[in-house]
């Protein structure tokens, strides 16, 4: 008997994209609650957020006659269905592409939209499993211990877990590195090969000394791991002080989280030189043209520079040390505000050794005050 084919509404899927906007539960989480894939839901969300300005056209929102949410969840839908059909004639990757083929309510049938999208059908099926709960509480212990021992590979880590008591064969390790991200430092010949698709822009740090406040910013990217999945921390830091100038988390790598942190950073300031490294988030156009709107020069990581962000590596060690090892968040609500809270509290009131036991706040606020040399 075949199955009845479920019918999403406008409204629902509406629903959907807005609890994924608000970033306080990761893709999975919401996949499971509303029964729907991840990659629908991260579709839905990038609809949302790059369409809803048209509501916005004239600077106010288009309300005046009084329509109801329900015409505004209405409107939204109509929206992506006619830039998700858009965005089928361009050429993308297979996974991106997996996720436009709609299961219900579609005005096309599942097999031709595989056609169109040069898919197999059996492969739209196909939904991945989440870590479970042993695999996510290895994966805390493995990235605990990578920051003390980063030259840890998957032998050693596995045998550093068979030390804890926890039964880990190095193929399981190996795999769960993987997905984390994780290598151990060693030398390694043509370590990337950039694709040529975005500028490359020299390191300029090279024998520069920060003398004062806004000399150097830098940025990065780390995970937050929460008793369901985790979510993408990134960090706006100043090299002279050490003050954290902005920061935001994101259930997803898209590079729009990054820009709205360093946008917020540049609403108070703007430095001479701004480092960070390869990552694609980074080198995107929608970054690098920010700044250099800005007047400010790009820098970036290549080749010999391991330590060229070491300064926001050390702000991730000081933060999942104090903060985020020690707590164990429920969701995403809770990361947020906890992370405030230490954010606030690293700034204004923890001391630091290196710049004479002064806050990072105070630092920075005597370092602007310096005229440059």
């Amino acid at each position: 008997m075949a199955r009845k084919r479920r019918v999403l509404s406008s409204q629902f899927k509406a629903k959907v994209a807005m609890a994924a906007a608000k970033e306080d539960k990761t893709l999975s989480a919401l996949a499971s609650k509303f029964a729907v894939h991840s990659n629908q839901v991260s579709a839905w969300k990038k609809t949302l957020v790059e369409r809803v300005a048209e509501l916005f056209e004239d600077g106010r929102m288009k309300t005046e006659s009084g329509p109801s949410t329900d015409d505004w969840f209405a409107q939204i839908g109509r929206l992506q269905v006619e830039l998700e059909w858009l965005k089928k004639k361009a050429s993308l990757p297979v996974e991106a592409r997996r996720g436009w083929v709609e299961f219900d309510d579609a005005p096309l049938s599942v097999r031709r939209q595989c056609e169109l999208l040069g898919l197999g059908r059996s492969s739209c099926y196909y939904e991945a499993v989440p870590e479970s709960e042993e695999n996510l509480r290895l994966m805390r212990l493995i990235d605990g211990q990578y920051l003390k021992t980063p030259f840890y590979g998957s032998r050693r880590m596995a045998w550093w877990l068979g030390t804890q008591g926890t039964d880990a064969n190095r193929k399981r390790v190996r795999r769960l590195m993987r997905a984390m991200g994780l290598e151990a430092i060693r030398p390694k010949p043509r370590l990337s090969l950039p694709d040529g698709c975005h500028r490359m822009y020299p390191y300029l740090l090279r024998d520069f000394a920060a003398t004062r406040a806004d000399d150097v910013w830098s940025t990065d990217i780390t995970y937050v791991p929460m008793r369901r999945g985790f979510l993408s921390l990134a960090a706006v830091i100043d090299w002279f002080s050490r003050c954290v100038l902005a920061w935001r988390l994101s259930n997803s790598l898209e590079g729009r989280f990054c820009t709205d942190v360093l946008d917020e950073a540049l609403a108070n300031g703007r430095p001479l030189i701004f480092n960070a490294d390869q990552g694609c988030q980074f080198t995107a156009t929608a970054f690098t043209s920010r700044l250099e709107a800005a007047g400010v020069k790009v820098s970036m990581d290549g080749r010999g520079r391991c330590l060229g962000n070491v300064f926001v590596e050390r702000l991730w060690r000081t933060v999942k040390y104090e903060e985020i090892y020690l707590k164990d968040y429920a969701d995403g609500r809770e990361v947020e505000h906890s992370l405030a809270k230490y954010f606030r509290f690293y700034c204004d009131e923890r001391p630091h050794s290196s710049l004479g036991m002064r806050t990072p706040a105070e630092a920075y606020a005597e370092g602007r005050s310096r005229k440059p040399a």
